[in-house]
């Protein structure tokens, strides 16, 4: 039996564990990359670690989410980064280079080359066939280090694309196609091989949509082989000695195959408030609509742009409708201008944007109260746009710019032909907006810069022999990072401040939680399935650690967020009967009797309800280092302890 195309890029990155689904594997990191909403920690935590000079290949610090400067603490962080990355050997991409994700698969990308990315999104990398994971912070501050990157290896599922797009339907279609038949939380614990004759109709643009929003379905990442569009795509950026040949063996074998006919395929859109909650546009037309946004990590291509350039040339965006467009990255934004599209996006009405993530991250462009918003983003969860009652869907860029132009959901196959448009045989290559770290000779005599409004990571020590505490929150199913920790223009600025971001922990779900939290000192979380589901941010990690939060108790954890817990020093646990969750209470006090040594001991934990007097069983489901870094107080203390 052959191999999947993850499973080949996995055994030759393979530093231990077996290849055996469900098992803890470790992987050799090529490139990391950070932005400036979760880089400020991650660049904290790796001057912790004492390590002198990243040791991966390429590592890229980008600044595009934290970019709306109302205060210092953006600047300042900024700041902090350049110098960290100018001392350690990172090379860092200035504000108004563009957003990490579509800039990494320009310039930096490589097929066959691992990358982890303190953003969940990073397997938009998987696009040109690169293996692409979402980590939290710590996990890519250690290996920035040299050290190791551990997943539970996962089951593979191929989804075989057979046809051709039809006109006016798009890359967005296909993912939300793919959402809607596996649901938010249908990819975990899985790797997404897109295949079949329909690949090579895809652009390497069209394919990074696509494997971007894998992280919706919550996998742990997608991939594309690299074939001769990857090589044109390449190519084009002036970097096709980077282009390899990758493709799965002709007997791999999947656990799980997904067909779909591209032909088939109509517009589609994912309704309020979750990104698999997909209908056709047909169904919603007539919907008035209040705005419209294009860009984000998912469609801020140069392809993305000209397709709505095309569209709006020679109209007028509806009076009723704001529209906003981010271009994606300083080449698209400067190629726009140069070819006249930009021009055109301009005098149709369009409010343009700084290259950066902006609305997708809460940073401006909040709709009005209850207003209907179109995104060409990836996240439409309830209250991320800055607006609570926000009514976001996610659409295709044709949907968007068609539906701007008439006011009201519009399937954009009634709008007439297709737009015509050019893709250029060769990319606009400038890289002035990306600052090279200094010689590692010349290391010692920069001066890392830090604002007040940075603060040192949160204090952690081992684990107590008991842990005894009240149930200080209890929540339900599907709960997102976003829950936990809100994005916005107001709490983004907090992010490398602990102390102060800590206060708005969980407010979206209880405005007492934070509170509650400092009265009691330490304290339990009880949740429902797909608990952490979302962006990458350990801050959701962090500011319940800071808080003495000690476990978090769900029935069933989000890939990413169960890696950041125990990297934090909280203890991620399972119910082994998921009913088990309706006999505790908001206030039961809860306690984990001997804790310390039954993990020790591999021994299972039972969790006793002292407010009830029940005993109930948990499942621990932890490799040997998943154990041993829980008990010295998380992964930076664990990896204090060993040499990396």
């Amino acid at each position: 039996m052959g191999d999947t195309l993850a499973q080949k890029l996995i055994r030759s990155h393979l530093v231990c564990g077996e290849m055996r689904v469900g098992e803890e594997i470790g992987l050799k990191i090529d490139q990391t990359l950070t932005q400036d909403a979760t880089g400020t920690m991650a660049y904290l935590e790796f001057e912790a670690m004492g390590v002198p000079r990243v040791r991966t290949e390429r590592s890229v610090a980008y600044i595009d989410h934290n970019t709306l400067q109302t205060g210092f603490e953006n600047a300042d962080d900024h700041r902090y980064i350049q110098t960290v990355c100018n001392k350690h050997g990172i090379y860092f991409s200035r504000p108004g280079n563009g957003i990490c994700h579509q800039v990494h698969l320009e310039r930096f990308g490589i097929p066959g080359k691992t990358l982890i990315g303190s953003d969940s999104h990073t397997p938009t990398g998987g696009g040109i066939g690169m293996l692409a994971f979402g980590a939290g912070g710590l996990d890519v501050a250690v290996a920035m280090g040299g050290g190791t990157y551990y997943i539970t290896m996962p089951k593979m599922v191929r989804v075989n694309l057979t046809g051709r797009l039809q006109p006016w339907v798009a890359a967005k279609d296909v993912i939300l196609e793919v959402l809607r038949r596996m649901s938010v939380k249908g990819g975990v614990g899985k790797i997404v091989e897109y295949g079949g004759d329909g690949v090579k109709t895809l652009s390497v643009p069209e394919r990074a949509t696509i494997t971007n929003m894998g992280a919706e379905l919550g996998a742990s990442t997608s991939i594309f082989p690299s074939d001769e569009v990857t090589r044109e795509f390449m190519k084009a950026q002036g970097r096709a000695n980077d282009w390899v040949a990758l493709q799965p063996d002709a007997d791999a074998e999947y656990d799980e195959i997904i067909d779909i006919d591209l032909n088939t395929l109509v517009p589609l859109a994912a309704c309020p408030h979750s990104p698999d909650a997909v209908k056709p546009v047909s169904e919603l037309q007539g919907l008035a609509v209040d705005q419209c946004c294009i860009g984000s990590c998912t469609n801020s291509s140069l392809m993305d742009m000209l397709k709505v350039a095309a569209i709006l040339k020679g109209k007028t965006v509806h009076p009723n409708v704001s529209l906003s467009i981010a271009p994606g990255s300083k080449q698209v934004y400067t190629m726009l201008a140069e070819n006249g599209a930009l021009a055109d996006l301009i005098a149709a009405g369009a409010r343009i944007l700084e290259c950066a993530c902006g609305p997708c991250i809460g940073m401006g462009q909040s709709p009005n109260s209850k207003g209907v918003s179109l995104r060409t983003f990836n996240r439409n969860f309830e209250g991320r746009s800055g607006t609570a009652d926000g009514q976001v869907y996610l659409v295709s860029p044709e949907t968007a710019a068609v539906s701007a132009l008439t006011g009201v959901f519009t399937d954009p196959r009634t709008a007439g032909e297709a737009p015509v448009y050019t893709m250029p045989e060769r990319f606009l290559v400038n890289d002035n907006m990306v600052v090279a770290p200094v010689d590692e000779t010349e290391m010692n005599t920069v001066e890392v810069v830090r604002g007040p409004n940075i603060k040192p990571f949160p204090k952690t020590s081992p684990m107590a022999e008991e842990i005894a505490a009240k149930v200080l929150l209890k929540v339900g199913d599907n709960i997102t990072t976003d829950h936990i920790m809100p994005a916005g223009a107001k709490i983004l600025p907090l992010r490398s401040n602990i102390p102060a971001i800590s206060e708005h922990c969980f407010v979206r779900c209880d405005p007492e939680f934070p509170a509650r939290c400092h009265e009691e000192g330490v304290g339990f979380i009880i949740g429902g399935s797909n608990y952490g589901q979302g962006s990458s941010r350990e801050h959701a990690a962090l500011a319940p650690l800071y808080l003495g939060i000690k476990a978090v108790i769900v029935k069933s954890f989000a890939r990413i967020h169960v890696a950041n817990l125990i990297n934090a020093g909280i203890i991620p646990l399972t119910f082994a009967d998921e009913t088990d969750y309706d006999r505790i209470s908001l206030g039961d006090r809860l306690a984990l009797p001997d804790v310390r040594g039954r993990l020790t001991r591999r021994e299972p934990l039972v969790l006793k309800n002292e407010t009830t007097g029940e005993e109930i069983a948990l499942n621990t489901n932890f490799s040997d280092r998943q154990i041993d870094m829980l008990l010295a107080g998380g992964l930076l203390d664990y990896t204090r302890q060993q040499s990396i």
